[in-house]
């Protein structure tokens, strides 16, 4: 049975920092992108705690992904049982795993802790070979989705994927996306990135029946690398915290908005998110003998 968030839902903890704790499923982006770098970074700056278990690893650069080496699912399922008989956990985060094994090793510990709900994002596997997209989504549709509470991801990614015949002259809604994933027993979805006139996007947070909340953004004049993970670990993270699901979803859209705002680019690729950016002191109000290390602007930001 799935999870359904409490909205009431809280720990306490008499020890100073977070109590909070997400544990996270996904790769290692050595770019710092996206993977378990992005998870680590948004779950901390929304004030919870990540749990990290890779799955994998990306070789990748700030441009694009070149391959992806999956772990095996016995590691995945070791590291994770380890931390989960010591620390209480609040959600799970599952992102991109690598295999219809580890996926398989997901699902069981997602069962086993059936009381915790589970954040899942599908990212855009359009760099995978075409068989390997084709068995992985159909095992995250017969493993992963009948445990998932939450499904987030970009309103293309999710069409191509969960309705593949669609052939309407317009696109799918939010909430066609939500009856198609509720096939699957997910009772929640939140669809990014809907085109909207005058460079709008929208954000939808639905179920089959209904709309829960709609945020529309102005969209940015450049192309990023990570939203998507920043996103559903923000977003997971808020839950955990005890927040109401749709007010979670409207901080988490606007935590990636000052993400994208701030975006850097770090090296010759895509601009990547920057998270920590409530941590870099004002220039018009920082006086630069009050830093002990100076931290240079960066020319590259848009």
């Amino acid at each position: 049975m799935t999870a359904v968030p409490d909205p009431d839902f809280g720990t306490e903890n008499d020890d100073e920092g977070p109590s909070a704790c997400v544990l996270v499923f996904n790769a290692n982006d050595p770019s710092g992108a996206g993977g378990l770098t992005a998870d680590i970074q948004a779950v901390a700056s929304v004030g919870a705690h990540a749990l990290p278990i890779m799955t994998g690893v990306y070789v990748r650069d700030t441009a694009e992904i070149h391959d992806h080496f999956c772990m095996d699912d016995e590691a995945v399922t070791e590291q994770a049982r380890a931390i989960l008989e010591d620390v209480p956990v609040l959600v799970f985060k599952v992102g991109f795993v690598g295999s219809p094994e580890n996926l398989s090793a997901v699902a069981e510990l997602a069962s086993d802790y059936a009381d915790i709900p589970l954040v899942a994002y599908m990212p855009d596997l359009s760099w995978w070979q075409e068989d390997q997209i084709d068995l992985y989504q159909d095992a995250t549709n017969e493993l992963l989705l009948p445990l998932t509470t939450l499904l987030v991801g970009n309103h293309s990614t999710l069409s191509r994927w969960l309705l593949p015949d669609w052939n309407a002259d317009k696109g799918p809604t939010a909430r066609d996306i939500a009856r198609a994933a509720n096939e699957f027993g997910v009772p929640y979805t939140l669809v990014t990135g809907i085109p909207l006139p005058d460079q709008f996007i929208d954000n939808v947070l639905c179920t089959p029946t209904a709309v829960l909340c709609s945020n529309k953004f102005e969209r940015f004049d450049a192309v990023f690398a990570g939203a998507g993970d920043t996103l559903s670990a923000a977003l997971a993270a808020l839950i955990a915290t005890g927040t109401e699901l749709s007010e979670s979803a409207t901080e988490a859209l606007a935590y990636l908005d000052r993400c994208l705002e701030s975006g850097f680019r770090p090296g010759m690729g895509n601009v990547l998110p920057d998270r920590l950016f409530w941590g870099h002191p004002d220039s018009d109000d920082q006086d630069p003998q009050e830093s002990s290390f100076e931290i240079s602007p960066n020319d590259t930001r848009h």
